[in-house]
């Protein structure tokens, strides 16, 4: 970019922050920033998450018929340290879920809920 745009954050009347706008470059750099109909997720995946409430990191390696120690392996992890990303009340940062997505093969966007 060859102009900096300084970010913006809209105030509520009592002068709380209530949103914060940031360049898209920088948006699509930290989150992504890939519309959700851009994003396909297979059914087998849906049914996994939603039916059996397996968490979105789980359900792929499992319909990827990969073991938690192939894509530890595969990260340069621990196999315990997967398990606690997958457990399904976890909240991994995006440059973890991009780490995961690279190790199962699949785009980052494919982990986001």
């Amino acid at each position: 970019m060859s102009e900096h745009t300084e970010h913006q954050i809209i105030r509520s009347d009592d002068g709380s922050p209530l949103f914060a706008l940031v360049p898209w470059d920088e948006y699509t750099e930290a989150f992504g920033g890939k519309p959700d109909e851009d994003v396909i997720i297979p059914h087998e995946v849906v049914g996994l998450h939603v039916v059996q409430g397996l968490s979105l990191i789980r359900a792929w390696r499992e319909h990827l018929g990969l073991t938690q120690g192939e894509v530890a392996l595969r990260m340069g992890i621990s196999r315990p340290a997967l398990a606690q990303m997958e457990r399904p009340d976890a909240k991994p940062r995006f440059v973890t879920l991009k780490k995961i997505a690279a190790a199962l093969g699949i785009d980052p966007e494919q982990l986001r809920e």
